[in-house]
Parts: structure tokens; C-alpha cells; sequence
């Protein structure tokens, strides 16, 4: 992982005069770019998708600037992720960043302010709350597959999944306090997925998490060697894929349903769920199955 020095007046990054700042907190480019070692697609879009086997893989593209979240980068994974919705052929969406150094390094301060007015950066800047929704609300699990950095809001990205695989190089935080800022967008995902008390430490201090720290706090589902990365995630998808989709979308949807609830209201909510849930043919094919000593056949399988 790169190592950077800290400006000693401001506390940020020192950059050069041609290269334009990133997230906060984020270590200047140097003079040889990342590249997909996979070989990736050559293409010049800023988001990838491709689909196999049930999984859509998001891909942000942007490798030379760390796979930071441009206004149109997080409309384009907007409109991917309304259209994933949609499609019967998809059942699991992995989100990633291209490149071996960064999953995404928070939001690209360069050139989003070009042209805008007050108003319309404010609401700019709810499209990434918007976003969260859209992987909350879509009625499939979500995977972050994660290497190398994943700061300010592309923490914020990651912890949004419901599971998040990541390498043994992956480097976790929040540093928008040292930059003056504070990561307001990203603080929902974040109690979402650690004590809040824990939360409020790494925003205050901007500190940041190896990736093993990060599974002791509870907000990374597992740590992988570099090498197997893809593997582990790949095995994930494809065991969420074989899931019956119709209870995989009215479970998941319960979850975050009752999330915020007292008790009592949530199971308000949950009991008529396991009652829709029991009508299903999801459920009808499993207990067939269960009954018939065979492996179920879901729908769309």
C-alpha cells in the first residue's frame, strides 16, 4: 500500500500541480497508473456491467483516479442497478473497482463543482444517499468485493452491500475530518454495520482499518488472501444465486423493513411476511423437496 506524507499546515495529501485531488486523505497518484491484472475490459466507461450465471458484476472504472465517485459515475451505478432490479436473469449483484489499488477512494473532488449551482449541488450530492437505497431496496443480495482502498464514501459504498469479501490488502476509513468535512452521507451505512459508538470513532478521528480489523469490528463478512479474492467471491455469489428468489426478496426486504423498528412494530411487520412467504412456489418446491428427498428446483433456475 502506497505510503503518502501529510501536508504539514493542512493535513492532507501533497499533490503535485498536474494531478488533481481525490477523497480525503488519499495518497497521490504516482507515475504508474494501476491496471486490471486480469487483463479487464479495455473499454473507457466509467461502469462496467457484465453478467453470468444469475451474477451482474458492477465494475467502477477508473483506475488512474482509484476508482473515485464522480456525479456521473453514481448515476450511471443508479441506473445499472433500477435496470438489475428488473431482470429475472439476475439474482446477485457483486460491486468492485477496477484495478488492484483501490475499490473506490471516496468522491472525486476535482471538477464537481464545475458549472453548479448551490442548489444543484445539494442535490447532487443526495445521489449517493440515493444509491444506498437503491442496493437496500433492491430485493437481491449485494456483495462489495473489496481491495485495496475503500474511503470516505466508498466505505460508505461497500458497507451498503449486505456482505462485503474482502483482501488481506484492503485498507478501510473515514478521513473527511482531516480535509475539514464530515462523512454525513456515509453515517447511515456505517451504524448500519458496527457498534455506533465505533462508527463515531473512526469519523472522528479519520483513523484508518486494515482489513482484519475490519472483521473484528464486524463490518467486513470475511478476509481473503489476495490471490483469492475472486475465488471466495465468486464461490459467495454463486451460493446466493442457487438461493430460491422469491424468499431470498421477501426475507431480505423484511430485514431492512424492520431495521429502525421497536420491537413490537417490526413483528407487526414480519408476521404477515412469513405468512406471504408460505404461499410461494419458493416454498411449495422446497417442502416438495424436503418431502421427495431431492434437491429443489426453483423457478428461473
Amino acid at each position: 500500500m502506497d505510503q503518502w506524507r501529510p501536508n504539514s499546515l493542512i493535513g492532507v495529501p501533497r499533490v503535485s500541480d498536474n494531478v488533481r485531488p481525490m477523497g480525503p486523505g488519499l495518497p497521490p497518484d504516482d507515475d504508474h497508473p494501476s491496471v486490471d491484472p486480469s487483463g479487464g475490459d479495455p473499454s473507457t466507461d466509467e461502469v462496467l456491467l457484465e453478467v453470468a450465471d444469475g451474477v451482474a458484476r458492477l465494475t467502477i472504472n477508473r483506475p488512474d483516479r482509484r476508482n473515485a465517485l464522480s456525479w456521473e459515475v453514481v448515476r450511471t451505478l443508479r441506473a445499472h442497478v433500477a435496470d438489475l432490479r428488473a431482470r429475472p436473469d439476475v439474482s446477485v449483484l457483486v460491486l468492485t473497482g477496477a484495478g488492484d489499488r483501490a475499490f473506490c477512494a471516496g468522491a472525486d473532488l476535482s471538477g464537481m463543482a464545475d458549472g453548479a449551482g448551490p442548489l444543484d449541488l445539494h442535490d447532487a450530492r443526495g445521489e449517493l444517499a440515493a444509491l444506498f437505497d437503491d442496493l437496500w431496496s433492491l430485493g437481491k443480495p449485494t456483495v462489495a468485493r473489496v481491495r485495496g482502498y475503500a474511503l470516505a464514501g466508498g466505505m460508505g459504498l461497500a458497507l451498503a452491500c449486505d456482505l462485503v469479501v474482502a483482501a488481506e490488502d484492503a485498507v478501510f476509513g473515514t478521513p473527511e475530518i482531516d480535509v475539514g468535512l464530515w462523512p454525513h452521507m456515509i453515517t447511515v451505512p456505517l451504524v448500519r454495520s458496527m457498534p455506533p459508538k465505533k462508527a463515531l470513532e473512526l469519523m472522528m478521528t479519520g483513523r484508518r482499518v486494515s482489513a482484519a480489523e475490519a472483521e473484528r469490528i464486524g463490518f467486513v463478512t470475511s478476509v481473503v488472501p489476495v490471490d483469492g479474492l475472486d475465488v471466495a467471491v465468486n464461490e459467495l455469489a454463486a451460493t446466493l444465486a442457487a438461493k430460491p428468489p422469491d424468499t431470498m426478496r421477501l426475507g431480505r426486504d423484511g430485514f431492512y423493513a424492520v431495521w429502525d423498528m421497536a420491537a413490537r412494530d417490526a413483528l407487526a411487520v414480519l408476521h404477515p411476511l412469513l405468512s406471504v412467504t408460505t404461499t410461494t412456489d419458493d416454498a411449495a418446491e422446497g417442502l416438495a423437496a424436503f418431502a421427495e428427498k431431492r434437491a429443489p428446483r426453483w423457478r428461473d433456475r
